[in-house]
């Protein structure tokens, strides 16, 4: 079995600081294999913020894979922003924008979808991004979870407009799909959400779990600050989902999904 955390939207400038202890604390107490982080270190990638980011994965001393999001590129130092969007993210948190990790149980690959150019936060994959992905993915074990670790996402909770799907999507998910990825993690929304592939892109023969982790700023657009524990073991993963809990001042499991690989693809299991 291997045992993933999965933390998004940490937005340091805007971070709940009454949470940062608390979630240090619980995800050593997890003591998970990997942590996957899928964006936002900070609110305007500015240094001090990524300082505080750094420190923050610091102080979680298990392997890490990570990709920057669209907060983790200037907004108001426009030539950064035009010359070197990613040079703050590259400094403090890590050189490699697509990272990939494989061992003998699961398969995980990062890209970047955050762009330097894009407008409202909106994020992008290209062709040649997902191509290398997929040649990532494509040779190796079926035996494998093979997961994609983006931070605009692939679905969307309920009430949220398609303009905030990662753009490409349908492309990239057809691709990803050949090389048989079973799961895709993912943030921006700062809302926690489980969906199916098969629901959106009807891919046949692939059905594909999408999750969505929460956030550690005070923008929690309605949802206390949550992050995910995903424990995977083929065929059989469960989702735990880790909440603020503001009377006790800590996190604690507020839901468990179990899902299981058949004939259909990913279904939820008993």
């Amino acid at each position: 079995m291997r045992t993933i955390v999965h933390l998004s939207d940490l937005h340091f400038g805007r971070v709940d600081e009454r949470i940062v202890t608390p979630i240090i604390q619980r995800v050593r107490a997890v003591n998970p294999d990997l942590v996957a982080v899928s964006g936002d270190f900070t609110q305007r990638a500015r240094r001090g913020q990524f300082i505080q980011a750094k420190m923050f994965l610091d102080a979680l001393p298990f392997r890490k894979l990570v990709v920057p999001g669209n907060h983790d590129v200037p907004l108001y130092d426009v030539a950064a922003r035009l010359l070197n969007p990613f040079g703050g993210y590259r400094r403090y948190i890590a050189e490699d924008l697509e990272p990939a990790f494989v061992d003998d149980e699961v398969a995980i690959v990062g890209l970047n979808s955050a762009r330097a150019l894009a407008m409202e936060g909106r994020g992008r994959l290209s062709e040649l991004q997902v191509k290398r992905a997929a040649e990532r993915l494509r040779p190796l074990s079926a035996r494998l979870i093979k997961i994609v670790v983006t931070h605009h996402p692939f679905d969307l909770p309920e009430g949220f407009h398609e303009q905030n799907l990662v753009g490409r999507a349908a492309m990239a998910m057809s691709q990803l799909a050949g090389a048989g990825a079973d799961l895709f993690l993912a943030g921006h929304l700062h809302v926690s959400h489980i969906g199916h592939t098969a629901e959106r892109y009807k891919i046949q023969g692939h059905s594909a779990l999408v999750i969505q982790a929460g956030t550690m700023s005070t923008r929690g657009r309605g949802e206390l600050n949550t992050f995910n524990v995903l424990r995977l073991a083929r065929p059989d993963i469960s989702v735990e989902r880790y909440t603020w809990n503001v009377a006790n001042q800590t996190f604690a499991q507020s839901f468990e999904g179990k899902f299981r690989h058949g004939a259909d693809g990913w279904e939820r299991g008993s």
